[in-house]
């Protein structure tokens, strides 16, 4: 397994949503009237990413969204999710505007995220395919360097 990739692994950004979501779960105990705020700052399209032999796998899970409106992008480990999502279009929903809302989750507007992924990718082997509102990302990985065996020889 790869330095850095693994149960120890830490990647800053999820860091701030884990403390954006804690400060979430404490405004919700206080009042449960304070609209959830998570899913516009950062966590939205929810993600699995898992990994084989030979390649990582990103679940994109993005219900809702045209997929003219979402961007990719791989720079060195670094996998960069944009888009914009209109439910109301997608989903033929009326916009409800009460006067004030007592709960919100379901997200309309611009979102972005970026998630890291393990050193060994193969950002040259990227591929994507979407079916049913769920984005699958293959990124192969590099061949492991092996240790050239070196014979020493008699003079």
């Amino acid at each position: 397994m790869p330095i850095g990739w693994g149960l120890d692994f830490f990647d800053p950004f999820r860091e701030f949503e884990r403390l954006q979501e804690e400060v979430d779960r404490l405004l919700e105990m206080a009042s449960p009237f304070v609209p959830m705020r998570t899913v516009a700052r950062g966590t939205f399209p929810v993600i699995n990413i898992g990994e084989t032999n030979d390649a990582v796998y990103v679940y994109l899970f993005a219900p809702g969204i045209e997929i003219d409106k979402i961007d990719l992008s791989i720079e060195g480990n670094i996998l960069s999710i944009s888009g914009e999502r209109d439910a109301s279009k997608a989903l033929k929903v009326e916009k409800v505007d009460p006067a004030r809302y007592y709960r919100q989750e379901r997200f309309n507007g611009r979102f972005t995220r970026a998630v890291s992924l393990p050193e060994s990718i193969d950002a040259s082997q990227v591929e994507a395919t979407y079916q049913n509102g769920i984005i699958k990302v293959r990124i192969g990985k590099r061949e492991e360097k092996k240790a050239k065996k070196i014979e020493v020889k008699t003079s």
